[in-house]
């Protein structure tokens, strides 16, 4: 369970005054040891304060190991949009997400149990993120440009990706709870991944949601087209395998709307995550499948023209 990681972090980033080093400061109170950094990144549109926490695992990268290593990656434009709306808004759940699992893997530890591979967990904290226009609700807007956030959060150490982020903006997928993506890999979106449906019926004791994508879904922001949000834009800047971990609703919620986190939802979402995290670092949990990938490539060629803004 990671109701009361939810609950704590939740209390922190519920703030005018929450910065990135108040959270990293929570964070240390649970293992003051804790690989944790925290710079400002300034976009243009104000600025944002980047969060990035790194647990070794046993067998990781970190100690000289081989484990794999995942990226825990918390997705939004703001956790609040003040002045215009005052209280953590919607758009805020891929962050309390990244920040509890954070705390409880730290927690984890303090209490004698280790993952196998290096865990990566990133998001960013800004209190006051302007709103954007979007159909069918607004979006919440960001002070940072998308491609800036790649550019920090993605890195070559990543062997697989899972990405979660608000997605209750749009009318293709009508659950309370979360849903999960195809796996999106350069270009290319590849069947669902058999063992995280299988981890996701565990977690949640329920049927599995998966929710749809478009091709633009998974193009970079900026090139005029429509995405259903940011929950896939990782897969732009990355060869490894991404999959979408979407906070969802039965209703559309704007990304602005404030009074809309459900504690629950997120508290699930992370702890699916979670076990995703402790699976693939014993290489248990496959996000696809390696031979079919390779037989696409070879039948079409590559498809990382995707991962650019096209040309005009």
């Amino acid at each position: 369970m990671l109701m009361k990681h939810i609950i704590d972090a939740y209390e922190v980033l519920d703030s005018t005054y929450v910065t990135g080093e108040k959270v990293k400061e929570y964070l240390l109170g649970i293992k003051p040891d804790a690989n944790i950094e925290v710079y400002e990144l300034v976009g243009p549109k104000g600025s944002t304060d980047m969060l990035k926490v790194r647990i070794p695992g046993t067998r990781g990268k970190m100690n000289g190991g081989d484990a794999p290593t995942i990226g825990l990656l918390g997705r939004l434009g703001g956790i609040g949009a003040r002045p215009e709306r005052i209280g953590f808004v919607s758009d805020g759940d891929g962050a309390l997400c990244a920040v509890a699992l954070a705390a409880k893997l730290l927690d984890m530890q303090n209490k004698g149990d280790f993952l196998e591979g290096d865990v990566f967990i990133s998001t960013h904290i800004c209190p006051d993120a302007p709103t954007a226009p979007h159909d069918p609700v607004p979006f919440m807007g960001s002070p940072v440009e998308m491609s800036q956030v790649n550019r920090e959060e993605v890195s070559p150490e990543l062997d697989a990706i899972l990405s979660v982020d608000t997605t209750k903006g749009n009318r293709v997928i009508n659950t309370r709870g979360f849903a999960i993506s195809q796996t999106v890999k350069e270009g290319y979106i590849l069947r669902t991944s058999e063992d995280l449906l299988d981890l996701m019926q565990i977690t949640t004791g329920k049927l599995p949601y998966v929710f749809p994508l478009a091709l633009q879904d998974i193009t970079p922001y900026g090139n005029d087209v429509h995405h259903i949000n940011s929950v896939l834009q990782p897969c732009t800047a990355t060869n490894a395998p991404v999959v979408g971990v979407a906070i969802t609703a039965e209703t559309m919620v704007p990304g602005c709307a404030t009074g809309a986190t459900h504690a629950s939802d997120v508290e699930e979402a992370a702890r699916f995550m979670l076990e995703v995290a402790k699976a693939f670092g014993k290489g248990q949990c496959k996000f696809y499948d390696e031979e079919e990938y390779a037989r696409l490539i070879k039948l079409y060629g590559d498809l990382k023209h995707f991962q650019t803004l096209g040309n005009e």
